[in-house]
């Protein structure tokens, strides 16, 4: 039988979870600091009974956030933080360098250009710049798109690594438009068509009306890590205008990829 909780249980709950956190974090930092730390030690300085540093740093360890050095009761960071630490980075330089290149590339089309990183199996779009067109696409910042029916989610699924790109086409595509790829042979022979091409492109596969071409961006060695695209009108990107918009942010894409290191 599932005991009733008490008045004010809920919040007493809530303020140890933050604690534990806060401890945790501080866990993190001490190891920053020090290199290298025996659980006496992180208990003495958090303040705290040495079971429950010892608890923290289970979790932790679990979660590749710390590791036991050689001689054991010493724990150091561990990979885990310089994944996490390595991913924010990316994203951060990718959004800070890509400003410049975005709003020339806006500016030059009339049309609104993203950055987007992928994060999971779906598309993020980090920054963008709106053209000076009277009428652009709706603002997608920060919201996570699917990956096949959006020009950037496809430059995404043509360069990931077989295994992932057949679990995500192994699972059931949603339709969002009459225009979305749901059939995976047809999305197969484009996302072939993108990785030889430079660019992927969409035609109302999202929203009606909506059209866009995107291009990968790439580190210094050569892993794609983000994905430029332009987006517009479905009456202004006509069928004609495509393999051009495609070039021009295939170029942009490659300067933003400079800019990153690729190729030196």
């Amino acid at each position: 039988m599932t005991r009733a909780r008490q008045p004010g249980e809920q919040g007493r709950t809530a303020s140890g979870a933050v604690r534990s956190v806060d401890r945790a974090v501080s866990v993190l930092e001490i190891l920053a600091r020090r290199g290298e730390a025996g659980v006496t030690e992180i208990a003495d300085e958090l303040g705290v009974h040495r079971s429950t540093a010892f608890r923290l740093l289970g979790v932790l360890e679990n979660g590749g956030l710390v590791a036991q050095a050689g001689h054991r009761g010493k724990y150091h960071l561990g990979a885990g933080v310089l994944r996490l630490a390595g991913a924010a980075a990316v994203r951060l330089d990718v959004s800070q360098e890509g400003v410049p290149v975005c709003r020339d590339l806006a500016d030059e089309l009339g049309e609104t250009v993203n950055t987007a990183v992928l994060d999971d199996f779906a598309a993020v779009n980090i920054m963008q710049a709106r053209g000076t067109a009277s009428v652009t696409a709706q603002d997608w910042l920060g919201r996570r798109t699917p990956l096949h029916a959006t020009s950037s989610g496809k430059v995404f699924l043509a360069h990931m690594a077989p295994a992932l790109r057949e679990e995500y086409l192994g699972r059931p595509l949603h339709r969002f438009t009459d225009h979305t790829l749901t059939e995976t042979s047809l999305l197969r022979g484009e996302l072939e068509r993108a990785a030889e091409e430079g660019y992927a492109s969409t035609r109302e596969e999202l929203e009606l009306g909506l059209v866009a071409v995107a291009a990968p961006v790439r580190a210094h060695d050569g892993a794609v890590i983000a994905a430029i695209s332009v987006s517009g009108p479905v009456y202004r990107l006509t069928p004609d205008r495509l393999a051009s918009l495609g070039a021009r942010t295939a170029a942009a894409a490659a300067e933003l990829s400079r800019r990153m290191g690729y190729g030196f």
